[in-house]
């Protein structure tokens, strides 16, 4: 392939209908009576998505938005890259590259995209106009899986800056929230003289500033966090520790059974949000299936898991003297859990911004776009000073 390529999606109805074959041959579980969301997705709310995917649940008019984007694939260091690349319409825009998380994808930019893009025609400002570039994760989606060990967020990072670089961007700003925390922290380390800046709307889970000696005292904010933390992994982290210790296994399941992989990532969606315990609050019928149909439709939910054994062995905890030295900005969602106060955070980071925000959790580009874009424009209004592009 050429170094970057258009890309369409067109899904072969022979699929769809093998899809719609296996829904109706699911094999139903049963569950403890009254036992709610406690041990995990009722039945009967996984029956109704699961019976609305089968029959009235529309691809095509996914495949439509998707295809009005502009679509990329891109070979970069030997991998192939799917990726949006939609161009501001203002002036001098400034390059933005938006990174997704688990168990999400480039579908959760899409409301977020023409905010920033568009400034102007959305109540804001038209010197605020980005030019966003939405990478796929590696495995992720429409970007093929690694053929070798070692994707991960390092190496995703140098990825990224590649990419960035073939379209012709030396100096931009990253924003992510989830993995793309996690890489746009790896790219302020590992490739800060290209960066403006990186505005995060999470703090990656196994970030660990230096505490050698002459550090200062952990702060009992900082401890309560820390205890927190730790409560939240043995409560909520199971997901994290099987795929970040037996992915392969988990995937026969998921990659086979579309009712489990709708399942496995309803119950995030849910858990995650700002939805009050009812995730169709927040997000339709059709949002939620239309990211559980990216995975199924690519095969792909295997790969994705694995990102947690990869970034496993590569934990992001600073040394002595290692630090995030661009300037950063948090944009801190109250349902996103669990989540530092800002003094762990300047540990590592040079925190310019931290904004708390009202509403919304940790899908926050599709849960509260508004709300995110006018931080994100916030933020590097200032910075666009005096860049070179």
């Amino acid at each position: 392939m050429k170094a970057v390529e258009p890309f369409r999606v067109r899904v072969d109805e022979a699929v769809l209908d093998d899809l719609k074959q296996r829904l109706q041959r699911t094999r139903w579980p049963g569950e403890v009576a009254g036992a709610g969301w406690v041990r995990g997705a009722p039945l009967g709310l996984v029956q109704t998505l699961a019976d609305y995917w089968r029959d009235r649940f529309d691809w095509r008019r996914v495949e439509e938005r998707i295809n009005a984007l502009g679509q990329f694939r891109a070979r970069v260091d030997g991998a192939v890259i799917h990726f949006v690349h939609e161009r501001g319409r203002g002036p001098r825009p400034l390059p933005l590259l938006v990174s997704h998380g688990w168990p999400g994808s480039f579908l959760e930019m899409l409301d977020l995209i023409p905010l920033l893009v568009d400034p102007a025609s959305h109540g804001a400002s038209a010197e605020d106009v980005f030019d966003v570039v939405v990478p796929s994760m590696p495995g992720y989606g429409f970007s093929p899986p690694a053929s070798e060990p070692g994707m991960n967020p390092a190496r995703i990072a140098d990825l990224w800056a590649g990419l960035m670089s073939e379209l012709g961007y030396e100096r931009f700003g990253a924003q992510g929230g989830d993995w793309g925390a996690t890489v746009s922290t790896r790219l302020g380390l590992h490739h800060a003289g290209r960066l403006v800046g990186i505005h995060l709307n999470y703090i990656p889970g196994s970030y660990r500033p230096h505490a050698g000696p002459g550090s200062p005292p952990v702060t009992p904010e900082e401890q309560d966090f820390l205890t927190g933390a730790e409560r939240w992994y043995r409560e909520e982290g199971a997901y994290a520790h099987v795929q970040a210790t037996k992915p392969q296994t988990l995937g026969y399941g998921l990659h086979d059974s579309p009712v489990g992989l709708l399942a496995w990532v309803l119950e995030k969606l849910r858990g995650w949000s700002d939805c009050g315990g009812d995730v169709e609050s927040i997000f339709s019928k059709d949002v939620i299936l239309a990211h559980v149909m990216l995975y199924w439709l690519t095969e792909t939910i295997n790969s994705a898991n694995h990102l947690y054994w990869e970034a496993s062995r590569t934990p992001l905890q600073l040394a002595e003297g290692q630090r995030v030295s661009v300037p950063c900005a948090v944009a801190r969602f109250p349902r996103e859990e669990p989540m530092p106060p800002r003094s762990w955070v300047a540990r590592g980071y040079d925190v310019q911004r931290w904004t708390e925000q009202p509403r919304g959790g940790h899908f926050a580009a599709m849960e509260q776009p508004e709300l995110l874009a006018r931080d994100i424009r916030d933020f590097f209004r200032p910075l666009r000073k005096g860049r070179t592009t």
